[in-house]
């Protein structure tokens, strides 16, 4: 996910020291605090959990998260805020990591909006 266009790669402002953020290079401030898992801080829609977990949380409109959650591909964060933040579970093969990586674009683009 840190190959995808117009990210970078850093420390995650509210998980565990060994979770992975993923930040736009082209926005550093949410347009609403439902656009990030870090409200009022830097931007982070993403963030994967280390290697012990390997999950992913991000944010997506509720509507498409529940969607996600009803397939089977998610289920809503522990911690939400907003309803708008969700955890994908971690891929098993090469099938799966296309559809989390098309989650996470999801999640960036919302971001965006």
């Amino acid at each position: 996910m840190f190959a995808l266009p117009d990210v970078v790669e850093g420390h995650s402002q509210v998980s565990p020291a060994s979770s992975r953020a993923v930040f736009l290079t082209d926005r550093e401030v949410e347009s609403a605090p439902e656009r990030s898992l870090a409200p009022g801080r830097r931007l982070e829609p993403v963030h994967l959990h280390g290697v012990q977990d390997t999950s992913t949380h991000l944010v997506l409109p509720e509507a498409r998260g529940r969607e996600l959650t009803d397939l089977g591909w998610a289920e809503p964060h522990g911690y939400a805020d907003f309803g708008t933040e969700f955890m994908v579970y971690g891929p098993r093969d090469e099938a799966e990591l296309a559809v989390v990586l098309g989650i996470v674009e999801e999640s960036l683009a919302f971001a965006r909006e």
